[in-house]
């Protein structure tokens, strides 16, 4: 019998519209390997075991199966985006559990795309800490489970990474994707402004926050973002008139880059420059009040997103972040940091198509209750292991984690590539270019 898991989404697609296989059983496989598995990742919040088959049943029905682009596909939705008929509790005991009444619109584009959702994934409470723990479960990274899958998105990232799924759904408001994929050896997309709907908790962090794919391909990536975005994002022309920046620098001031994260960028400079790109070290002119604009945007973010909810039912340092974020508030709504950080840093991007980074600067913290820790040893162990991500929501431009290199355990490091609006299609091109010269696991060794 074939094996669908562990197989790539345009591979399941491909097979479903050519009836060489049949939804239920695709999902059937991928629901047998969560139940034997997500006890030791915490992944899922909820699965949707009979529903997903029901769903996978309706995909087999239907008159246009031949020409979905994820026909049988089965995905993992984050738990802050409306999934009908579920409940959305956002990590958090605060939030209703109340079915919601329709898809979120990326949940919806996913479905008539022939996906068939087979659960909501575990986020930190309100979405807000880049480690994935609380109330409704703790996911870990399925390379190393004694380390954090990463957050926001973290129960997203672990499913795709232990081949739970083979593409999942999740958002990015200070990094919540790249995170995670970085973390977990994935392929992700923080896509620019506008390109895909947001409609994320009350106000998608004042327009940072965007949703994107978690793929173990860029091949993955592109489709799920091209269905997302309801457009097809065409790879550009090769050209290695592309001007590639490399800056190894931390935007925080006093924050550093570990060795690791360090070599993953000077190999992939070095690959891209064998490969007849035009590579040069470069850093960014980050601004000294980078790190106060984004600990200002972060905190009020949450404090928009707790107004509504019973602040005794919300863990002390969610609390302590809204009340922090309250006094932000008016200077976030009526300031110009963010149109200051764009116009300093689009000079930069005059130059260079591309911006390679680190992806994070250290390791993933231990997995651990971090909900019941002080709000100041929160801040500062997600500070201090990803301070690469924020600039890229403040500014709005399209950004991506891409797997490339090992710690010593043996879990993977990433590259960041940034680019200024509308170059989604070019980071995707340049994210291929280094996935074909220098070839990754695509899913953590479990078995």
């Amino acid at each position: 019998m074939t094996e669908w898991v562990g197989r790539t989404a345009v591979e399941i697609a491909a097979a479903v519209r050519e009836k060489r296989a049949e939804p239920r059983a695709v999902v059937a496989e991928h629901l047998a390997r969560i139940a034997r598995l997500d006890g030791r990742i915490g992944a899922f919040r909820m699965v949707r075991a009979r529903a997903a088959l029901a769903e996978a049943d309706e995909v087999a029905a239907r008159g246009d199966r031949d020409r979905l682009p994820l026909a049988g596909v089965p995905v993992a939705v984050k738990d802050n985006l409306a999934v009908r008929g579920e409940s959305t509790r956002v990590g958090s005991a605060a939030t209703p559990d109340v079915p919601a009444g329709a898809d979120h619109v990326t949940v919806a584009r996913l479905r008539a795309a022939g996906a068939v959702v087979v659960g909501l994934t575990n986020v930190p409470e309100l979405c807000v800490f880049g480690t994935t723990e609380g109330v409704h479960g703790t996911a870990r990274n399925p390379w190393d489970t004694s380390r954090t899958a990463g957050g926001s998105s973290g129960g997203s990232a672990a499913a795709v990474a232990a081949a739970m799924v083979p593409v999942a759904l999740g958002n990015d408001g200070m990094g919540s994707l790249r995170i995670p994929a970085a973390n977990c050896g994935l392929v992700t997309v923080k896509p620019g402004h506008g390109v895909v709907p947001a409609g994320i908790g009350d106000g998608d962090w004042f327009g940072m926050s965007e949703n994107g794919p978690l793929a173990t391909t860029v091949e993955d990536a592109r489709l799920m973002l091209s269905v997302l975005a309801d457009t097809e994002l065409a790879a550009p022309r090769e050209s290695g008139a592309f001007r590639i920046a490399v800056s190894v620098r931390s935007p925080l001031a006093g924050v550093t880059v570990s060795g690791p994260y360090v070599a993953a960028a000077r190999e992939a400079a070095s690959a891209l420059t064998r490969a007849g790109y035009q590579v040069r070290r470069a850093d960014p002119p980050y601004p000294l009040s980078l790190g106060v604009t984004s600990l200002a945007h972060w905190t009020a973010g949450t404090a928009v997103d707790a107004g509504s909810l019973d602040a005794r039912l919300l863990t002390r340092r969610t609390r302590v972040h809204a009340a922090l974020g309250r006094r932000f508030l008016t200077g976030v709504r009526g300031g110009t940091a963010r149109e200051e950080l764009r116009r300093r840093l689009e000079p930069f991007f005059a130059e260079y198509d591309v911006l390679l980074t680190p992806a994070l600067a250290r390791r993933a913290p231990r997995s651990a209750p971090w909900h019941e820790r002080g709000w100041l040893r929160n801040v500062l162990a997600n500070t201090n292991y990803s301070p690469l991500t924020p600039p890229w929501n403040l500014t709005g431009w399209p950004a991506m984690a891409v797997p490339l290199g090992t710690l010593p355990s043996g879990a993977p490091t990433a590259v960041q590539l940034v680019g200024p609006p509308g170059s989604e299609a070019l980071l995707l091109r340049v994210a291929e270019r280094l996935e074909e010269l220098r070839p990754w696991r695509r899913t953590a060794p479990l078995d």
